[in-house]
């Protein structure tokens, strides 16, 4: 604002109403520090002008008075960041803008002013938005803190988190998209106060998922002529399995459109089923994975970016390796033909199963674990599980493997076994939805991978239970190397001792926590997922929760960086000051 003569005489009525920062005679060196609330705030009169700005440098809360002032705009001598005085912005996006205030005269006294904000305008949607996409993490972390504190805000930020990895990531669904699916589907298990940090995580790894890649360009569905869904999914399923992906997207793109006018939305996932359960574990599990996570994700996402979400999985489905083309699925055991003959007489089996009691099912997990391939199909018939109950029993024995890994192995071999947990996992949601045929061969599929990984248990790690068990205790394991054994019996203890969802929750705080990679999200969301399918009381739980926190343990702990960030956008959030003694 210009001081000129005929500011100064301005009558009270032309000017608006105000915090009184002070008298002009109060300036000193230029520079007038008031309050208004708990923010401080900076009044600058330079060049004949006044000018107000949020007294915080937004990337870390260093006293923006304490920076250079000069043509209109203050550095910050932290990390040389520019604002702008008069609107607040910065000229380095990466530090976030600083509020700007209306500053007047009335008479000598220097009034600022809050600026008004258009009626329902939320600045928070757009500076989540610019922070995934420049990859400016402090700006994710203190958008996502702002608007989770407004009506929808949850829903609003991952819709902004999808849409971002749909549309900026050539490659289709991958790990950012499924990392944000897991965490989203797990914000309930946590407490209040970490499921804002979940959400920051989710958009900080399709952030950084997206990155240097090329945008994806869809080649949108066919013209309306008629072809029936059916035949259009048949054409899906032709061109995947020949990695033709530019034809299988138009036809699932097609097929999408055909089946939400007829209303057969199942044909469709059916289908995407069949064609990953055609070949054997796909990419280590991923390919099922990613296409479950996907179909979950559906909800959390507006409808017109559906078919968008499902025509993403084309690229990975078409490129994936292939299971039965791996040495160790034919020799020296051809598992390829032994998985065919098991899928056609299992498939048939569950046809008229009765069912079998909760602690059949932990029973067969272990026969599962235990099992010789051949006689795999065999075990299954007996039991006279559903094909529910098999997919879960399966997902027990996976989690057998986890809570058994010992620690002599080599660490990279951790995600062997959780591969398998994953793929289980993806494979037990997709039969609860929608039990097809196909989705038997996927539960056969995984109870074969449960079998390959074997020898990651031998030795045997071994549970033991500790009636002392307490979360303090275990707070302890994530902060030291070395205490995988010990974060599994205590986790399973806790379980056993009642403890099941404070013991979930937990574990969520521990992981959000650290630098996780993709892998340990994942887990998570397996374990928690699993957990809920059986009864409170089942020893079940225990094992599942266990297998995740001995692998959570075995990385732990990690440099925390994005954890120091959240803290920090936090606390610039609730004013303090950060370069306090």
């Amino acid at each position: 604002m210009k001081m000129d003569d005929s500011l100064a005489a301005d009558t009270p009525a032309q000017i608006p109403s105000g915090h009184l920062a002070g008298r002009l005679s109060d300036f000193d060196d230029g520079k007038l520090l008031t309050k208004i609330g708990t923010l401080p705030v900076l009044v600058v009169h330079a060049d004949g002008e006044l000018f107000a700005i949020e007294d915080r440098c937004p990337h870390l809360g260093f006293p923006l008075h304490q920076g250079t002032i000069e043509s209109g705009m203050v550095t910050c001598h932290w990390h040389h960041a520019r604002f702008d005085l008069v609107s607040g912005c910065t000229l380095d996006p990466w530090a976030d803008d600083a509020i700007g205030f209306d500053v007047a005269l009335h008479g000598d006294e220097v009034r600022v002013n809050v600026r008004p904000r258009a009626a329902g305008a939320s600045p928070h949607d757009a500076r989540l938005r610019t922070g995934i996409e420049q990859q400016l993490t402090i700006v994710i972390a203190k958008a996502t803190l702002a608007l989770l504190e407004t009506p929808d805000g949850t829903e609003r930020a991952l819709r902004t988190i999808f849409e971002h990895g749909l549309r900026n990531d050539g490659r289709g669904w991958g790990a950012g998209l499924t990392t944000a699916t897991c965490l989203a589907r797990t914000l309930d298990a946590l407490e209040p106060s970490d499921r804002a940090h979940a959400v920051i995580h989710a958009a900080v790894s399709v952030s950084n998922d997206a990155a240097n890649r090329a945008p994806r360009f869809e080649l949108g569905a066919l013209p309306a002529l008629g072809q029936p869904t059916a035949r259009l999914l048949e054409w899906y399923r032709r061109f995947a399995e020949t990695r033709a992906s530019d034809g299988a997207e138009r036809a699932l793109a097609t097929a999408v459109d055909a089946a939400r006018l007829s209303g057969d939305a199942s044909a469709v996932e059916r289908t995407l089923f069949a064609t990953v359960t055609d070949h054997m574990f796909m990419d280590t599990g991923h390919t099922l994975d990613f296409t479950n996570k996907a179909i979950e994700a559906l909800p959390m996402m507006p409808s017109e970016l559906h078919a968008t979400a499902l025509t993403s999985l084309v690229w990975q489905t078409c490129n994936a390796p292939r299971s039965e083309e791996l040495s160790e699925w034919n020799h020296p055991v051809d598992l390829a033909t032994l998985a065919a003959e098991h899928s056609t007489a299992f498939a048939d089996a569950v046809r008229h199963a009765v069912g079998a009691s909760d602690a059949a099912l932990v029973a067969l997990a272990e026969q599962i674990v235990d099992a010789d391939p051949h006689t795999l199909g065999d075990v299954f018939i007996r039991s006279g599980a559903t094909l529910e109950q098999a997919a879960r029993a399966v997902a027990l024995a996976a989690a057998l493997r986890m809570a058994r890994f010992h620690t002599s192995n080599d660490v990279a071999d951790w995600n062997t076994v959780h591969h398998t947990m994953s793929f289980a996992n993806a494979v037990h949601a997709a039969v609860a939805r929608n039990p097809t045929p196909e989705l038997a061969r996927g539960v056969v599929h995984a109870a074969l991978r449960v079998h390959l990984d074997r020898f990651l248990n031998v030795p045997t790690a071994r549970l033991s239970f500790d009636d002392s068990a307490s979360f303090e205790s275990l707070e302890v394991c994530w902060n030291e190397q070395g205490n995988v054994d010990r974060a599994g019996s205590l986790v399973m203890s806790l379980c056993q001792l009642g403890h099941v969802d404070a013991a979930i929750a937990a574990l969520g705080a521990a992981l959000l926590r650290e630098d996780g990679q993709f892998h340990l999200y994942q887990a998570y969301e397996a374990a928690v997922t699993q957990s809920k399918a059986w009864p409170k009381d089942s020893p079940a739980i225990g094992i599942l929760l266990a297998g995740f926190a001995r692998f959570l343990a075995a990385y732990t702990p990690t440099r925390r960086e994005l954890a120091t960030i959240i803290r920090t956008a936090s606390r610039l959030r609730r004013g303090e000051d950060l370069t306090a003694e």
